[in-house]
């Protein structure tokens, strides 16, 4: 992984790390800005997610990896799982050659950088999101945010026909970058 992908993951996951660490057990339940899912279905997807990344990076196409991780793999301890996933995503991402690699996604074959690059994008607008529904300090660290929209705005039409993200939000020139970065895909801050 090149240092800046890296150093930017790291980033990431330390931003979700903070916030899910801050879940109470009263929360789990609670609402979230991805109006369909509850903070444990959010958690639940990160981990899903950083859980994906070892067979990816290694090669697996999604049909191989099946069915693996569908369901709740957060069991009985959510923070334990996220920390498990994140710690087992970095090792593939950091392994010699990774990001010379291949990965198969649904939508295609993309390098494996870019797929870290995506992981980053995840990780920094979930944590986000995680840290409004808890009512946790919702501030991302500046240079990520920067980071983040830098790969996320010239995409902004395609990621809101993915149907994945919502319509991007007009925001006045002199918004905030974060403010910013939350409007390309469709979150007011």
């Amino acid at each position: 992984m090149t240092s800046t992908v890296l150093r930017f993951y790291e980033l990431a996951a330390g931003e979700f790390d903070r916030r899910v660490r801050a879940v109470g057990d009263g929360d789990w339940g609670g609402p979230t800005p991805c109006t369909t899912w509850d903070v444990r279905t959010l958690v639940n997807h990160i981990v899903n997610e950083c859980l994906w990344v070892e067979p990816l990076v290694a090669g697996s196409t999604i049909a191989e990896v099946g069915d693996r991780f569908d369901g709740d793999v957060l069991g009985d301890d959510a923070v334990q799982s996220w920390v498990d996933a994140a710690a087992s995503a970095r090792v593939a991402l950091t392994a010699d050659g990774a990001l010379i690699r291949t990965v198969h996604l649904s939508f295609g074959d993309t390098d494996a950088e870019d797929y870290a690059w995506q992981l980053v994008s995840d990780l920094t607008l979930h944590a986000w999101d995680l840290a409004r529904s808890i009512g946790a300090d919702d501030t991302l660290d500046p240079e990520l945010v920067d980071a983040v929209t830098a790969r996320l705005e010239p995409a902004r039409d395609m990621l809101a026909a993915s149907g994945v993200f919502g319509s991007p939000i007009p925001v006045p020139d002199d918004a905030d970058a974060q403010t910013k970065l939350l409007a390309i895909v469709g979150r007011t801050s």
